[in-house]
């Protein structure tokens, strides 16, 4: 298919776009952005569990080659990395900007300077699109930042990239923003989410968000040159010794939401952080278990994606103290589309 325009360009035209960001700015008076509900007022930089504010906090901004290929092409994904989470994963490889909140304080930007730092990305860096990640608990701040940019000339299209815990109802106000979500699936367990990531509802949260996404854009539509325009991809990082719940979260999605959406199953498994003393999450997985995780694919008929070579957990480890881009280099992607 040819290269679309992007939804939230109409949007702004008709004011709809305006509406939805003054709604969700008044949601931040007692804040409901996610699904932690802290109801406290971020309007007067109040901090409930993600300790963000009003600002929002942009820990880094790049052209990123180390997405899947059909978000990071070949001029890259316009990467914003948003500051802190609204989880607390103890293997996080972002840890230094999801959980150094103190640190992150110094990152605040005010959503004109992030609208400004968007048109960087797409006019002088050239990225196929603008990457928002762990954008949850700035739903609001991100969509006032859209609306200051469209006037300015933002035209790619909208990478909405999450932990998946996130609320329904912010969501439905990215409809139509958003072109192209790219959510995890972390667990089929509510007991090894909440050990492991600090969150007790997250199986049901996460899977009534992504059928929330899909029902938006459907499965992924990509133009001539193989760039996605539009859908759905789902990732599903294999944890050691099951942890990630990898056959109830696949089949899942096969047979619960669609064998024809889009799964990006991935090896890069690291221990980092406080996953280094747990003994459970304390090694790389193994060829055995990502071996089990590809039949799964095939098995439950999920055809279209990409899968990670064994050996990517050691090339997609960023360092957020570097100055610049938080990547060693520009990666090359080593994922592969999904075996047939």
């Amino acid at each position: 298919m040819t290269s679309m325009e992007p939804g939230y360009i109409a949007l702004y035209r008709s004011g709809e776009l305006e509406r939805r960001a003054r709604a969700l700015e008044a949601r931040l008076a007692s804040c409901d952005v996610c699904p932690r509900e802290c109801r406290c007022n971020r309007l007067e930089n109040e901090l409930g569990y993600c300790h963000s504010g009003l600002l929002p906090i942009v820990s880094a901004v790049c052209a990123h080659l180390g997405e899947e290929p059909a978000i990071s092409g070949t001029r890259g994904s316009g990467t914003v990395f948003f500051g802190n989470c609204n989880l607390r994963c103890v293997y996080c490889q972002n840890h230094q900007i999801s959980q150094d909140r103190r640190r992150q304080r110094s990152k605040q930007m005010d959503c004109h300077t992030l609208a400004e730092e968007m048109l960087y990305l797409q006019n002088e860096l050239g990225c196929h699109n603008i990457n928002f990640v762990s954008p949850s608990h700035f739903v609001p701040q991100l969509l006032r930042a859209v609306l200051e940019a469209v006037p300015m000339g933002l035209r790619v299209p909208l990478v909405y990239n999450t932990s998946s815990y996130d609320s329904v109802a912010s969501l439905r106000e990215l409809d139509g923003v958003i072109s192209i979500y790219l959510p995890d699936l972390r667990y089929a367990s509510d007991e090894w989410a909440k050990k492991l990531s600090g969150v007790s509802d997250y199986v049901e949260r996460a899977r009534e968000a992504i059928a929330e996404m899909y029902r938006q854009v459907g499965d992924l539509s990509v133009d001539k040159a193989g760039l996605a325009q539009k859908g759905l991809i789902v990732r599903h990082l294999v944890l050691p010794n099951g942890l990630a719940g990898s056959e109830e979260s696949l089949t899942w999605l096969a047979r619960q939401l669609s064998p024809t959406v889009s799964v990006s199953l991935m090896s890069q498994y690291r221990p980092v952080h406080r996953a280094l003393r747990m003994p459970l999450l304390s090694r790389t997985i193994s060829f055995g278990e990502y071996g089990a995780a590809l039949r799964l694919l095939a098995d439950l008929g999920l055809e279209n994606g990409w899968v990670q070579e064994m050996g990517a957990s050691e090339e997609y480890l960023p360092d957020f103290e570097r100055e610049g881009h938080p990547f060693p280099s520009i990666l090359e992607t080593t994922e592969e589309p999904i075996p047939t």
